[in-house]
């Protein structure tokens, strides 16, 4: 879980590091809408850095909360880590597949596959969790 935690703390700060150096998502975004002035492009990047900041930080909540009720033993943390496993996935092939007016999808792709590998690191976590004893 803690593996789930660091990928997630990874993909969002990614997202910023791209923004202070190599640009991918302006370019993506340049790419998909030439007509676009600068400043409309800044616009989208801050948009999409927001949102992937909040996806970031829900999951981070998800990730410690999950980690905390398995540490716990509490009854429940199977089903929770399942339903988290289940919205993140569902959240990063969102980011990863949903097309926008251009045609293209809304982030780049090695953005979209990104945001996929906490998903991974999830995958595991609820395998191995529903593999081992339920807690007495």
């Amino acid at each position: 879980m803690y593996a789930g935690l660091a990928l997630t703390v990874l993909t969002t700060v990614a997202a910023y590091v791209d923004h202070g150096t190599t640009h991918v998502l302006a370019d993506h975004i340049r790419a998909g809408y030439p007509a676009y002035p600068p400043a409309r492009i800044d616009s989208a990047v801050t948009t999409y850095l927001v949102i992937w900041t909040v996806i970031g930080a829900l999951g981070v909540l998800a990730w410690l909360t999950t980690a905390w009720a398995v540490t716990a033993g509490r009854r429940w943390a199977r089903p929770a880590a399942t339903v988290m496993f289940l919205i993140g996935t569902g959240t990063g092939l969102t980011g990863l597949l949903t097309k926008d007016t251009s045609g293209d999808t809304g982030l780049p792709p090695a953005m979209g596959w990104a945001g996929m590998l906490p998903c991974l690191a999830g995958l595991v976590a609820v395998a191995l969790l529903w593999r081992r004893p339920r807690p007495a």
